[in-house]
């Protein structure tokens, strides 16, 4: 007899409601649950794939340790003991240790709430994360804004009556920062109301495809795009909507004369969209119907991303569409973190390169190989990687795996030899994602619905394996008694969270919510920023100085394109997620999507046909791969998907490698950050791109 499961889909933001039925131990199918509160049925194909990644042949079972024969399966106390000691070992040399936190591990509130107790069990003094590589813009914005790094407004889709979504697709990933499960099916009935969908994306995205109007706009001058929708914005009058104008400060009259420092037409000319489009994109805007604009990777990952981020909020807030049904509005979900956890930190810190921003006390991952290969007693020697494989995710990666070999300790949770994890001298991997709880612990705050979900264990653990977080607090245990340090007596998750869910607004507690296997609906977003503001003297800074001095910088770019060559970008699809998702084969069967896009007036000069094999060249390194002509980019332009690069040899995920693509991040340089916030600059990479055969005839 089968049996019927509620959880949520934990593989991407959108955190799906879905219903597994089960056999026993074996997955009979995966479908999307038509009640839950948030989600309404809807489904992906990453979520099919948790049984691939479940029964999934190699994925480890056992902590796994790197000897000079090969790897040795161990059990759990003894590596824990060896992994101990060696950290005392090195403790007592006076060797840097460091953590990299790697994307899956803000889909697990379970680990996120004692991967911090391993972290000073170590004493590790430095923190690495994916978030420097896609989101810590956002992040710099809501703390200089509003006070907080994770107080974020998001689209009132639901309500409005236009959104412009520029350099996002949420078509593939169901929302990123912005939760919105089934977002194609929001955007027709967006349309039904006589509403408006517009993409600016070098790219025509899975979701410019879908809008009412795609405007090209080349990689990497989204700046020039949004002064000059504030400017024509404010052409009208910078007078706020009254109401939102009582809670911004004195800072707002330095936003005008700001922006009319630039020329309309050269802004036009430096972003490549008429300025003609740029008028009628702000009419529309300030047109006092609902209207919202977002950004999302495309404008993160460039040099002015903490830039792009903030104009934005100003387009919002000068349209009257900041903290307005149909607008932006700011969620109030079931458990309220921003109410719980620190307002997070805006400083710097000293590396191997200089003095670079640290933004919730994290260290660029740009400086990543930097930190590991720096000739003095600051060189990291010991690094823990929580769910993290900076090989494929960084910049330069065949720098940052030729780095990771000199370390003299490295210990990876994971649930596979990763091109990263090949190098751990200890893997500790986790059970299967059906044997674990889940709680919409980071996404509630960015959902399009204030609401919560919680669903229990589908399956019990397989003897002898352990979740993330049982791994995490016995290892942290373990090296404070190797320390000859005190154990606590920590909560556990799940007293934890019905704490902080008892803590919030609404006051529930794990049981209440637990008996809701829909979830919890708490209604639609509502206005509440005046409450939820947290600087200082509760207002809105509208013109941060910082943010000032770096849009001046901005007008001194203006056209200083590198000549001759084509700009680089990245995409994603609906059927991946970063690296971690190619060793389902439900996922990868069909065509090869690890291709090069390119325009057909690019190919043509380059003498390439559609399916060519093509050599691709970047400052820091060249990758072959076959092109895709295609109509769907903007000339000049070209692009290649995130996350693969899986050829590497003494990686064991099979099917990843029988797929393995090339490194968008082979070719992405770590010279190129932000200078607010450090973060990486992934989009816009010059690069050449030649026949293949002739490159290697000229060799």
């Amino acid at each position: 007899m089968t049996t019927i499961h509620h959880r949520t889909c934990h593989i991407c933001e959108a955190n799906c409601g879905v219903l597994v039925e089960m056999d026993g131990r074996e997955v009979v199918s995966i479908k999307g649950n038509p009640d839950h509160v948030l989600s309404r049925g809807h489904i992906c194909p990453k979520a099919t794939a948790i049984a691939d990644l479940q029964d999934d042949p190699d994925r480890l079972r056992r902590p796994m340790k790197r000897t000079a024969e090969g790897w040795q399966e161990l059990d759990w106390d003894t590596a824990f003991r060896e992994i101990a000691a060696k950290v005392a070992e090195l403790e007592g040399q006076q060797a840097r240790s460091a953590f990299y936190r790697g994307n899956p591990g803000a889909h697990d509130y379970a680990l996120s709430t004692q991967s911090g107790y391993l972290q000073r069990a170590v004493g590790a003094r430095g923190t690495f994360s994916a978030s420097t590589l896609d989101q810590i813009p956002h992040h710099y914005a809501q703390f200089q804004m509003y006070g907080h790094v994770s107080l974020a407004a998001v689209p009132d889709i639901d309500r409005s009556q236009l959104i412009v979504i520029v350099g996002g697709n949420p078509v593939a990933s169901n929302g990123s920062l912005w939760t919105v499960p089934d977002f194609r099916k929001r955007v027709k009935e967006m349309q039904a109301r006589g509403g408006r969908l517009v993409v600016v994306d070098p790219r025509k995205t899975e979701t410019a495809r879908i809008a009412d109007a795609w405007h090209p706009v080349r990689p990497g001058t989204d700046t020039a795009l949004f002064i000059g929708i504030l400017q024509c914005v404010l052409a009208q009058g910078d007078t706020l909507r009254p109401g939102l104008a009582e809670l911004v400060d004195g800072s707002w009259a330095k936003v005008k004369p700001m922006v009319d420092t630039f020329d309309l037409d050269d802004l036009a000319q430096h972003c490549g969209m008429p300025a003609d489009t740029i008028r009628a994109l702000a009419a529309e805007l300030a047109s006092g119907k609902s209207s919202a604009i977002y950004g999302r990777m495309g404008v993160s990952v460039c040099e002015f991303g903490a830039v792009n981020q903030w104009l934005i909020q100003l387009i919002n807030l000068a349209t009257g569409n900041l903290d307005r049904e149909g607008g932006t509005m700011f969620p109030q979900p079931l458990l309220d973190l921003v109410g719980q956890v620190g307002r997070g930190s805006l400083r710097t810190v000293e590396t191997a390169r200089g003095t670079l921003p640290s933004v919730m006390s994290e260290i660029p991952t740009v400086a990543f190989a930097d930190e590991l290969t720096r000739d003095d007693e600051q060189r990291i020697r010991t690094l823990f990687v929580i769910a993290g494989n900076p090989v494929l995710s960084a910049p330069d990666g065949r720098r940052t795996e030729d780095a990771l070999a000199g370390l003299d300790l490295m210990v990876s949770m994971d649930m596979h030899i990763t091109e990263t994890s090949r190098h751990a001298h200890y893997i500790l991997p986790p059970c299967g994602p059906l044997e674990k709880d889940h709680f919409t612990f980071f996404f509630g705050p960015l959902a399009v619905r204030d609401f919560g979900a919680y669903s229990p264990a589908t399956l019990e653990m397989e003897e002898g394996a352990k979740a993330d977080w049982e791994i995490a607090s016995e290892l942290a245990q373990a090296i404070l008694s190797a320390k000859g340090k005190q154990v606590p007596n920590l909560p556990t998750p799940r007293e934890q969270l019905d704490a902080m869910l008892q803590a919030s607004p609404a006051g529930m507690t794990l049981a209440e919510v637990e008996a809701q296997p829909n979830g919890v609906d708490l209604g639609p977003l509502k206005p509440c920023l005046a409450e939820r503001l947290l600087t200082e003297d509760k207002k809105i800074h509208a013109a941060p100085d910082p943010l000032l001095e770096d849009c001046a910088r901005f007008a001194e770019t203006l056209d200083t394109t590198p000549a001759g060559s084509l700009s680089l970008i990245g995409r994603r699809h609906v059927r991946s997620n970063n690296s971690w998702l190619h060793n389902s084969k439900r996922l990868v069967k069909g065509p090869d999507r690890c291709t090069l896009m390119i325009h057909p007036i690019d190919a043509k000069e380059r003498g390439l046909q559609d399916g060519d094999l093509a050599s691709v060249v970047s400052r820091i390194g060249a990758v072959e791969i076959a092109i895709e002509i295609t109509e769907d980019i903007m000339p000049g332009v070209v692009s290649i998907p995130h996350g693969w690069g899986h050829h590497r040899e003494g990686v064991s995920w099979q099917t990843a490698a029988d797929h393995a693509g090339v490194s968008l991040n082979d070719l992405t340089d770590p010279e190129r950050f932000d200078r607010l916030t450090g973060n990486a600059v992934l989009n816009g990479t010059p690069v050449t791109v030649e026949p293949a055969q002739e490159i290697v005839a000229a060799e």
